[in-house]
């Protein structure tokens, strides 16, 4: 099904976004900046994201969450309601033409809404099904509900975040962790169905999600027993890798190998021969010492001195930006990550985009033009009315 307002990679295909809240949105937009059609079903009051605020633009019935805004773009919105004989009929015409169908309700309710997975093949056999969970499709905790602030410290990330106290981290990471995961698996499952013709179902979860990027500290523990702790700003790992205060504003300091260590002690006029800080293994064990002999330096010249001082060095050092100052950064406006659209009720809207980049384009994302969020049941009736015409061969 060739989307009618894209050119992307994938705009021969039709995506069914049964989801709400982030991850299954997030997967959805992930697909549909990539050039799908796809259609967002909701229920009469929408997604729930449609009332998470403040901030909020727009006046009364017009009024739009900037948190649904952020995961819904390039979609069409239709209102169903799956528990009414007529609607599913509705749901059943669509799953027979679409390529992919995700869920991210609780296990088993899509079951009792009459759409358990053989249905849903047995209507097309080619359709792949996401499903995303909050704490796996089975198992003890299979039927808990999935909030990312939850996921985040069950998964133990919260664990390994903070200072004082564990922290969750700024945006909800464990749902955007599980769309990735989903996009992912979607698309092996497309790959594989090409040469198979048979459709399968793709199952993650924010559990997973969040243990799959536990990384260099996940095996702390499973290879060396070590269970870690709060990491703060500095790498526990690297050293020295991290936040650093300067005379004006903290920096930040990746310095990853030897030759990077012995770069910086030239450049700072540090001392490279002190036994403490000989090899990455001491300058570990001695980190605190480490931290205090560089912001002793870094205490007598603003950050900008000592940014252009280690550019020249060649030591990878950033500033800490605000999200305003990463928005008007002609960087991050080179790389296509913010587009306009224009909304049917809020006219144009300035959106974080896709970080995809394809070669023979400068747009974000695969596709040239891209859709606002859609208001709730936008396109009730183009979506009907194509339900409704002939199918085109």
């Amino acid at each position: 099904m060739t989307s009618p307002d894209s050119d992307g990679p994938l705009s021969d295909l039709l995506v069914l976004d049964l989801t709400r809240a982030l991850a299954g949105p997030h997967a959805g937009m992930t697909l549909g900046d990539l050039g799908a059609r796809v259609i967002k079903i909701e229920s009469g009051t929408g997604d729930d994201t449609r009332g998470w605020g403040p901030p909020f633009i727009g006046e009364d019935d017009e009024r739009e969450s900037t948190y649904f805004l952020s995961t819904n773009r390039n979609k069409e919105s239709l209102v169903l309601d799956l528990k009414s004989p007529e609607d599913q009929d509705v749901l059943a015409r669509l799953v027979a033409r679409a390529d992919v169908l995700m869920e991210n309700f609780r296990a088993g309710v899509l079951d009792r809404l009459g759409f358990p997975v053989s249905r849903l093949h047995e209507l097309n056999p080619r359709l792949v099904v996401l499903s995303i969970t909050g704490f796996g499709h089975d198992g003890p905790e299979a039927q808990r509900a999935g909030y990312d602030q939850i996921a985040q410290g069950e998964g133990g990330l919260m664990s390994l975040t903070g200072t004082d106290q564990p922290t969750k981290v700024g945006v909800p990471i464990a749902d955007l962790v599980a769309g990735m995961n989903g996009t992912i698996g979607v698309l092996a499952a497309l790959h594989e169905r090409a040469g198979t013709g048979r459709g399968r179902v793709v199952r993650t979860s924010l559990l997973a999600g969040m243990v799959g990027v536990h990384a260099f500290q996940g095996t702390r523990w499973t290879v060396a027993g070590e269970v870690p702790g709060l990491a703060g700003a500095h790498h526990p790992a690297i050293a020295p890798y991290g936040l650093f205060e300067t005379g004006t504003a903290p920096i930040q300091i990746a310095c990853g190998s030897e030759g990077q260590w012995a770069k910086l002690c030239s450049g700072l006029g540090i001392d490279a021969e002190d036994p403490r800080f000989a090899t990455n293994a001491q300058r570990v064990e001695h980190r605190d010492a480490l931290i205090a002999l560089l912001e002793a330096h870094f205490a007598t010249d603003p950050a900008e001195h000592w940014l252009a001082l280690l550019g020249e060095v060649g030591i990878p050092s950033g500033k800490v930006r605000s999200l305003d100052d990463v928005y008007a950064w002609e960087q991050t406006l080179s790389q296509g990550l913010l587009l306009e659209v224009e909304h049917p009720t809020q006219g144009t809207l300035r959106l974080p985009g896709s970080p995809l980049r394809f070669d023979d384009n400068t747009y974000s994302g695969g596709r040239s033009t891209h859709l606002a969020p859609p208001t709730l049941g936008q396109h009730n009736e183009s979506i009907r009315a194509w339900l409704d015409a002939p199918e085109q061969p």
